[in-house]
């Protein structure tokens, strides 16, 4: 096994969106310089070349081959955490504004893809949510008031054509969608370039510096890049290193992809009320045959290491509701940015006018990157937006304050873990395939034994502010717990918050022991 192993990926969306994106290798001026080629990022860069300013995109690695591939792309503009605990966390007139922002984005979407003539499966379908068994009735009532106060139609039913729903109550809202993005950013890829804009993979950002009127963003490459704005579109800003990711956790999701027979199952989104809740949504698959996608069994990255059984509960789960379903075809797992608010920071970073940021989707990742290239331009170009107070990255969520103490207690207890033994007395006990970390003296040690035999030994301290790592036996790769940090098993940086790759340490032929 190679240590730069590719993790895992939903096989279903691997599609290549700009296979031409070729390094920058040369300094370079533009008018805005957005960071990070996901769904944000890409869809920011076009909505601003419509509007006459030169763009260019830098992205660590492939174009959109960051957690956008790895979306389920539910484009359900209802909050998933809940339209009465949104209500009660931002108040009617933002709770309004949110789910407007949300619909705006789909419409979009929508739009876009309908003007450049995108094939990328887009269609409108019903959203449903429905109670979990734990659940009272009374949580589908909260969401009834709540839709209401709010302005969001729904309409409540009882009894689904699935196994121990029929009888179950449930809510259905109307005009939802779904589609395809890694199509979709394809076209809106080729369109970009098609206006002048440069896009650029492999071309990793290790600084981002504000002089006057202008901002710098230094490569690793020792390349600079000049613009007038900066947009950090990455999954958790690099450009940051405290004030938005105390405001923020990471999050690990699972998801899976089964063979179905056309017509089996009724087209629509589907979540329940279970905390961490359950989603399901219909695709075709590359030959043509019908994929149920379900995903859930969330947890906080980097506190488990159980992807076998996060899956096994979920085809356990999903074989109860949907019992004729075909063979697995797909396992994947992302990461999302949970914010305490639900809503995502979105707007010109705290103390700066020409850097902004879009991060914190919250689960809804592919409506938040889209509500942002509805924001972040007319915050550029000095305009009003109704959406602005909604996303408003320096917002101070005083109704979270529980939230805010329970998520950052993580990284306290992450750093006490510099203290514990190591999880193998000695690389001996390291096996091929096996990351671990190991004690070396006062030091710990990221080890990870490939299918050569060869061990590779970096720091177990994360690069962005020194957290203690954990292996993912699933991804192949290490995790930061504190801020969503991703590494490879040789240290090289997979996703941010981190800029720079894991420490070398010395290696030795056997380790100390405990």
């Amino acid at each position: 096994m190679n240590a730069k192993r590719e993790r895992s990926r939903s096989v279903w969306m691997h599609v290549e969106v700009a296979p031409e994106a070729a390094p920058l290798e040369e300094d370079h001026s533009t008018d805005v310089a957005v960071v990070g080629a996901g769904i944000a990022g890409l869809s920011i860069a076009y909505e601003l070349v419509l509007r006459g300013l030169s763009v260019v995109v830098l992205d660590r690695g492939e174009i959109a081959g960051g957690m956008t591939a790895r979306t389920t792309a539910h484009l359900a503009p209802i909050c998933d955490d809940s339209l009465s605990e949104l209500l009660s966390m931002r108040g009617q007139d933002l709770a309004k504004a949110f789910q407007m922002s949300q619909s705006a984005a789909v419409d979009r979407i929508e739009a876009i893809q309908a003007e450049l003539e995108i094939d990328c499966e887009f269609r409108r379908l019903d959203g449903i949510l429905f109670l979990d068994p734990e659940s009272e009735e009374s949580v589908l009532d909260d969401e009834v008031s709540a839709a209401k106060d709010i302005g969001v139609t729904v309409k409540r039913g009882k009894g689904l054509p699935l196994r121990t729903l029929e009888d179950r109550s449930y809510l259905r809202y109307p005009a939802q969608a779904t589609f395809h993005p890694l199509k979709y950013l394809r076209g809106v890829a080729t369109a970009l370039t098609d206006k002048g804009a440069r896009l650029h993979a492999n071309t990793a950002v290790v600084e981002v510096k504000e002089e006057n009127d202008r901002v710098e963003l230094k490569l690793v490459s020792g390349h600079t890049v000049t613009a007038g704005h900066a947009v950090i579109a990455t999954n958790s800003p690099i450009h940051d290193l405290v004030a938005l990711h105390t405001k923020q956790a990471p999050y690990r999701t699972y998801a899976m992809g089964f063979e179905i027979e056309t017509g089996t199952f009724d087209d629509a989104l589907y979540w329940d009320t279970e905390e961490p809740y359950h989603y399901v949504r219909l695709t075709s698959g590359d030959d043509g045959k019908d994929i149920l996608i379900v995903g859930g069994e969330d947890h906080k990255t980097g506190e488990a290491d159980d992807a076998h059984a996060r899956f096994a509960a979920l085809t356990s789960w999903i074989k109860t509701l949907v019992p004729e379903l075909g063979p697995e075809r797909y396992r994947w797992s992302g990461q999302v940015m949970d914010t305490l608010d639900y809503c995502g920071f979105i707007g010109r970073v705290s103390g700066s006018e020409r850097v902004l940021v879009s991060t914190g989707d919250s689960g809804q990742g592919i409506t938040h990157g889209i509500v942002a290239s509805l924001l972040i331009p007319d915050l550029i170009l000095g305009q009003e937006n109704e959406y602005i107070a909604v996303y408003d990255p320096d917002r101070k969520p005083l109704k979270a304050a529980t939230t805010y103490v329970s998520e950052n207690i993580t990284a306290v207890k992450n750093f006490a873990e510099y203290l514990a033994p190591g999880e193998l007395a000695s690389i001996d006990e390291l096996e091929a395939g096996q990351g671990a970390i190991i004690r070396r003296g006062l030091s710990k040690v990221a080890a990870f034994r490939t299918e050569d035999g060869d061990v590779i030994e970096k720091s177990a301290a994360c690069t962005h502010l020194g957290c203690h790592l954990h292996w993912n036996s699933f991804e192949m790769c290490w995790d930061c717990p504190c801020h969503g940090s991703h590494f490879a098993p040789d240290g090289t940086v997979l996703n941010a918050p981190a800029i720079g790759p894991l420490t070398d340490v010395e290696a030795t032929d056997s380790g100390e022991g405990r």
